[in-house]
């Protein structure tokens, strides 16, 4: 059961990206701003790239954020081979970081920890989630 809490949450770690896609709620009096904003890029501005071109780079990263993420998840929940689960991870942590460090926020702060922290256990401590199956 811990595995699929886990391979839960790394699906929903992945599918919160996918607010860089979506289209933005209504500014509100008072409330925060939106922090999925694809028009706020300091990298990117300095590099001089501006109108559309920032949306196909975010749809690229958020698609490897998916496919790796979910290629981890279904590792973790035991339904492809355990090998998968590092690559997956490598792959979505990496292109969730770019996506977070070309669209920054400070309130993503916590995405970039989830991140470091998953690249951390797979690769540093070489933790397997089969450990979960205990």
């Amino acid at each position: 059961m811990a595995a699929l809490v886990f391979a839960a949450l790394l699906v929903a770690h992945a599918l919160i990206h996918a607010s860089y896609l979506s289209p933005r709620p209504a500014a509100k009096p008072g409330a925060p701003a939106w922090p999925f904003d694809l028009g706020r890029s300091r990298l990117l501005s300095a590099l001089g790239v501006r109108g559309a071109v920032p949306r196909p780079i975010a749809v690229g990263l958020v698609a490897l954020t998916l496919a790796g993420f979910g290629a981890a998840a279904i590792s973790a929940a035991g339904w492809a081979p355990e090998g998968l689960f590092v690559v997956g991870i490598g792959v979505g942590s990496v292109a969730s970081l770019a996506l977070l460090g070309v669209f920054f926020h400070p309130w993503l702060s916590l995405g970039i920890a989830i991140d470091v922290l998953l690249l951390w256990a797979a690769f540093v401590a070489r933790w397997n989630p089969a450990e979960l199956a205990g």
